[in-house]
């Protein structure tokens, strides 16, 4: 089958596994990780890149959408591992580092840009509510400059919506999407917290979403109306999110998720079948890519990006030994 394709994750999070419990969204960055995460050298990050890439290897992934910081050591992991990557140096205004978090990305581009097959890029933002929006406009304008895609968390709890409304003085967080990102390539992570007509708006400006069931039940967000999205006709790809607050990388595990709260939610057990769920964990994910001519699905011409399955084994062992092997 299509390796599968986890379109939001954090890879050097693997050191972080299970570090949350009855934490919010925001008290668990700025109390647990954000402080840790300042005391990371690159080797950590590298370190704990290549265990998220052994992961991704023995669940079934062949691609995976990474925001985080120190780019360059989860490039260096990803080529040693032979996965396929779309990397950022993750943006926002936090401490007041907007303006060199933007010269690293930059740099970043101007490095890796086109350099390896593997390795794509996309900018960065980690949200409206940490990001400004001078940093927004620059960010916006470096990736319709370089043709890159934008990949944001986005309406991931009530807090997070509240604080967009104050930034940027909006009714709906979907205005400011509207205000800003004409003509890009966005794929929102989360949007757990959209109304109906917010989704209809999201799908009229064919914004991509991933959705991280599993991240977003451990932290109390909610739960993203993805059967209503997929109706409006909006690309929704699938995502673990960090270890974090994903507990692992497992994207078998995140269609069963996906799927189950979709049917308990509507009430209705014919939402979100098998192979509806499959599409969100492939070639939904690699629309959200752009890369949805090179791989997502087994075609003439597509990058052999392809795992095979035993089917005799214990599908429900959490190192997924039914991955029989893994070849791009």
């Amino acid at each position: 089958m299509p390796g599968l394709i986890n379109a939001h994750a954090h890879l050097s999070m693997s050191i972080f596994r299970e570090t949350l419990d009855g934490y919010t969204l925001q008290n668990w960055l700025t109390q647990k990780i954000w402080p840790m995460e300042d005391r990371l050298r690159p080797e950590d990050i590298h370190n704990a890149s290549m265990l998220s890439c052994l992961e991704m290897i023995s669940t079934g992934t062949t691609t995976a959408n990474d925001q985080y910081f120190m780019t360059e050591e989860t490039i260096r992991a990803a080529i040693v591992a032979g996965v396929r990557l779309q990397v950022t140096r993750t943006v926002n205004d936090v401490g007041g580092e907007g303006e060199n978090r933007i010269e690293e990305l930059e740099n970043l581009i101007q490095k890796y840009k086109n350099k390896y097959e593997l390795i794509t890029l996309n900018v960065g933002i980690h949200g409206l509510y940490t990001t400004g929006s001078k940093s927004l406009k620059r960010l916006i304008e470096i990736a319709k400059g370089n043709s890159l895609p934008i990949h944001m968390h986005f309406c991931e709890n009530q807090k997070e919506v509240e604080d967009i409304r104050r930034e940027y003085g909006v009714e709906s967080p979907v205005e400011a999407i509207e205000d800003y990102f004409e003509g890009t390539h966005t794929i929102l992570a989360h949007a757990v917290k959209l109304t109906d007509s917010e989704i209809n708006k999201i799908s009229e400006l064919g914004m991509h979403v991933v959705h991280c069931p599993v991240s977003n039940l451990r932290l109390g967000c909610g739960v993203a109306k993805v059967q209503k999205m997929l109706d409006e006709g909006v690309n929704v790809a699938l995502g673990t999110d960090g270890q974090g607050s994903g507990s692992n990388l497992d994207m078998f595990e995140a269609m069963k998720f996906a799927a189950l709260l979709q049917k308990g939610v509507y009430e209705n057990s014919s939402n979100m079948d098998s192979y509806e769920v499959l599409q969100m964990a492939t070639i939904n994910g690699a629309k959200a890519l752009g890369l949805e001519d090179q791989i997502g699905s087994i075609e003439v011409g597509k990058k052999a990006d392809v795992i095979l399955l035993d089917l005799n084994t214990e599908i429900t062992n959490p190192m997924r030994n039914h991955i029989l092997k893994y070849c791009i």
